[in-house]
């Protein structure tokens, strides 16, 4: 199932490089072994928005496939700039994501002038303007963006409220819709799981959704994953996990009527007579997860959140930033800073200790 999906995200990334110039697939075949199938769509994704704003800006007509390598080398530094002003302006594109797209073509154009050559050893592009253009400069602290967090996360009770909200509240809320009860009882135990998972581990959304029952360690709490660049990792995650996993496995095969061919941990019911299980795909579980956050009164609630949730109670109970970095599997220990702002309970006491009467002054 694992295999299948990926091949699936290969189909659609060779269906879109055919629509595009050669010198991109080239680029795309250097990057397979670095990136995932994924990774590499988006990269393609945001190529074809470029050159579909090249055709639009009459900088060039004809097919997006025949587009030549000599309109790229002669792009300006201004006509470039216009381009990110229409992610910006007409695309409504945030600072953050222009700077991704003008990442994945800076990575392209670096390509095509460093690294790619022709016969007689020339690069491809002798000018790269690319290379000239700079990030947008997103200047938000990290207090600022952990005050955006904290509202938007599970927080001390919280935690736990909303791993039994799933498992028996938000049937007991619906008492009076009979389908969506019974709904909610034939997936209650896959769904508690699921959640409390990622409470209890901190794991991506393609890490849950890429995981096979045979990845699991019962006796380690373990789960093996295979994170960002390719790197496999033994995550661990709480007994509570353990737990709500155990109570689902113990249903999975006869509930889904799943084939012991498909490994795949966290399964869909079938549609249909002559539906079959199958993998739980990504977007299926953030609508799992927004029905449950909407009926639990906290909408903002989302699959990442609840990566973070985790993030934020971990360095609570354990303060270890090292640690937090590699259960989380950041590349860089910047990233996993940000939870250390977030729910400052020492720097708010010592604030209101502030507005206190001094009586001995």
């Amino acid at each position: 199932m694992e295999n299948h999906a990926k091949q699936q995200l290969y189909n659609k990334l060779q269906s879109l490089l055919k629509e595009l110039p050669w010198f991109v697939e080239e680029y795309i075949n250097h990057k397979k072994r670095k990136l995932s199938a994924a990774s590499l769509l988006n990269y393609v994704h945001d190529y074809k928005i470029f050159f579909n704003w090249l055709v639009t800006e009459n900088y060039y007509s004809g097919e997006l496939k025949d587009l030549p390598l000599e309109l790229l080398e002669s792009l300006t530094v201004q006509e470039a700039e216009q381009f990110l002003s229409f992610l910006q302006y007409q695309l409504h594109n945030k600072e953050v994501t222009v700077n991704r797209k003008l990442s994945s073509l800076k990575s392209l154009f670096n390509y095509l002038q460093n690294i790619a050559e022709t016969r007689d050893l020339q690069p491809y592009l002798k000018r790269n303007v690319m290379a000239k253009l700079e990030f947008n400069d997103i200047k938000e602290s990290m207090e600022t963006t952990a005050n955006k967090m904290e509202g938007k996360i599970l927080l001390g009770d919280e935690y736990e409220l909303f791993r039994q909200f799933i498992a028996y509240d938000y049937g007991n809320l619906h008492e009076g819709n009979k389908k969506l009860v019974n709904f909610h009882l034939r997936n209650r135990e896959r769904d508690t799981a699921l959640i409390s998972l990622i409470l209890g581990s901190g794991l991506r959304l393609s890490e849950v959704v890429n995981l096979n029952v045979d990845d699991i360690d019962h006796s380690k709490y373990t789960a093996r994953v295979i994170r960002k660049g390719n790197k496999e990792q033994y995550v661990y995650f709480s007994k509570q996990a353990m737990d709500d996993l155990d109570e689902y496995l113990l249903i999975r095969s006869k509930r889904y009527q799943v084939e012991k061919t498909n490994k795949a941990l966290f399964i869909a019911a079938s549609m249909g007579p002559k539906g079959t299980p199958r993998r739980l795909t990504a977007r299926a579980i953030e609508k799992l997860v927004e029905k449950y956050a909407n009926a639990f009164g906290k909408p903002s609630v989302s699959v990442h959140k609840l990566r973070h949730s985790f993030a934020t109670r971990y360095h609570n109970e354990i303060n270890d930033v090292p640690k937090l970095r590699r259960q989380l599997g950041h590349s860089s220990i910047q990233t996993t800073m940000i939870y250390t702002h977030i729910n400052n309970d020492d720097l708010k006491n010592a604030v209101d200790k502030m507005d206190l009467p001094k009586f001995n002054e």
